[in-house]
């Protein structure tokens, strides 16, 4: 009788608590394919979410561009047109100088482990870089390299000339480095303008190569970890700050270092795995670089550094230091590149 009467009154204590809680249904968007694994990893994010605030958060994924344009979805965050998205800070060249840092060439091994590092070190910076909107976690997707039409590219100078769609404002810096020519468009519409001939090139992962039919457009593929592209899963404030503690927390479980691995990994399985579809085509060329070739490109991608440097000194932080962090990052979680 007296457990029953205890149960009764944590009963009472507990009821209007929830009661008073607000229900919410997030809209989480992102700009790729719904075959994409990021659909499920924003799946599986708003599941979590949902079963750590008692059913009290739910969420709906818009996959596609459905709400709106790949290079607006920061902003479509910060001004509540969607709950949570997937942003390329890279889609905007000098607006996130600081998160640039992961997309410098030959310094990421690893999805999981480099998303773990990035996030672990950038979430300081995020309260500067992206203080318009709640931040959640920052990830990338396995490293990639050059993708072209007409010719092979194996080493620097091959640049030259050539139009080439880059994945980020680094990579952009580094074809016009080279003597080529940028040719910016949303990762959706890359295969049209290959296949047009606006651009001769691209780089690009090696899944999603496959999944967004660039392989139909391509024939040589340069095999080297050259770079990788950052990403985030930011969050609308007002939305976040109408929640109840309790729905506070169970987004912030799910907004840390661990979730950031749990994306990345299993696109950078996806990834990795689109390298042997693409070298079982007929008509394709993989290629890997030699140990001298190799070198001629971190050679030349030495003044990309540089650059980084000049954007991050414009916010007040010193990109020695923040770049001596990140390595220390990367190395803890076993994904610097050699």
């Amino acid at each position: 009788m007296r457990k029953a009467c205890l149960a009764l009154l944590l009963a009472a204590s507990v009821t209007p608590a929830l009661a008073q809680e607000k229900t919410f249904e997030l809209k989480l968007s992102h700009w790729v394919p719904a075959s994409h694994p990021l659909q499920k990893a924003l799946e599986d994010w708003g599941a979590a979410v949902e079963k750590e605030s008692g059913g009290t958060i739910k969420s709906k994924v818009f996959p596609a561009q459905q709400l709106g344009k790949a290079f607006d979805h920061y902003d479509m965050a910060r001004d509540g047109i969607a709950d949570v998205t997937y942003v390329n800070p890279g889609y905007q060249p000098g607006r996130f100088p600081i998160i640039g840092a992961g997309e410098l060439p030959f310094l990421m091994s690893d999805a999981k482990g480099g998303s773990m590092a990035l996030d672990a070190w950038y979430r300081k910076y995020a309260e500067k870089e992206m203080k318009d909107v709640k931040f959640c976690l920052a990830f990338i997707h396995s490293p990639s390299s050059f993708h072209s039409r007409l010719k092979k590219v194996v080493v620097p100078d091959d640049v030259k000339g050539m139009k080439v769609r880059p994945a980020h404002a680094t990579m952009a810096n580094f074809i016009t480095q080279l003597g080529g020519t940028n040719v910016q468009s949303s990762a959706p519409e890359v295969r049209d303008i290959i296949e047009r001939g606006v651009a001769d090139a691209v780089t690009f992962p090696w899944g999603s190569l496959v999944l967004f039919g660039i392989d139909k457009v391509t024939k040589y593929h340069m095999d080297a970890p050259l770079y990788v592209t950052t990403f985030a899963f930011v969050m609308n404030k007002d939305k976040y700050n109408q929640m109840s503690d309790r729905q506070k927390k169970a987004i912030d479980d799910n907004c840390n270092t661990e979730a950031a691995g749990r994306v990345g990994e299993p696109w950078g399985k996806f990834e990795d795995a689109g390298i042997e579809k693409v070298r079982a085509q007929e008509g394709h060329e993989v290629y890997k670089l030699t140990p001298e070739q190799t070198a001629l490109w971190k050679k030349a991608s030495e003044p990309l550094v540089k650059t980084w440097g000049e954007g991050v000194k414009k916010t007040g932080v010193d990109p020695d230091a923040a770049m001596a962090e990140l390595r220390a990052a990367l190395t803890k979680y076993n994904a610097l590149a050699q």
